[in-house]
């Protein structure tokens, strides 16, 4: 199994530090305004009249919403592989429970905490058509490279797989326990740390 290519959605990618801040700011405003508006009612003018540039300053880097949307939910993987990461090196090689219940706890936490994330998360919620890739075989592709180091295996197109279908696994349930409870149903995240444990331990025991 192939992993999947991670184009980018900008038009110009920033050279200059005041550019790429420009690019954060927009990025921002987008994340702020989906949490306000929802993905339907957000436009580029209004992600330009909030941050306070010109609208040809967006366009600069984005087409459409939607290419703004999906640099958004590309960032947002960058940002949930740091986080990991900072988890997994804290945790003194602890096992290979204690690594999944980093990922898990860590997106739980995003979900609950970064702007427009509940909206977007990793492009998942992107009208079909607009994405670049699928989104759960980038987080598998990212935790692959992650993780294996981390457990000590291969990060072998087994492995990939495995984590993908844990990934489309755990996207689903936590997707139910925030439509049966908006902060996330704690049963049903429990419920969801128990089938994930389940499944790997087939494999990473």
């Amino acid at each position: 199994m192939r992993s999947v290519p991670h184009s980018t959605p900008l038009r110009r990618a920033p050279v200059q530090r005041r550019s790429a801040e420009r690019l954060a700011r927009i990025l921002d405003a987008c994340a702020d305004l989906l949490d306000e508006l929802g993905y339907e009612a957000l436009s580029t003018r209004a992600v330009a009249q909030r941050v306070g540039v010109p609208i040809g300053s967006v366009y600069r880097f984005f087409g459409d919403k939607r290419a703004m949307v999906e640099a958004l939910a590309q960032r947002n993987l960058e940002r949930y592989g740091e986080r990991v990461a900072q988890r997994l090196a804290g945790t003194g090689g602890g096992g290979w429970r204690t690594a999944m219940d980093a990922v898990l706890d860590e997106y739980l936490t995003m979900k609950r905490t970064a702007p427009g994330f509940a909206f977007v998360d990793f492009g998942n919620q992107i009208p079909l058509g607009a994405r670049q890739a699928e989104p759960n075989h980038r987080v598998a592709d990212r935790l692959t490279h992650l993780l294996a180091g981390h457990l000590g295996r291969e990060p072998d197109d087994r492995l990939r797989r495995v984590f993908l279908v844990a990934v489309e696994a755990a996207d689903a349930l936590v997707q139910l326990a925030f439509r049966a409870d908006p902060g996330g149903d704690e049963r049903i995240i429990e419920e969801t740390r128990e089938l994930l444990h389940a499944y790997l331990a087939r494999v990473l025991d």
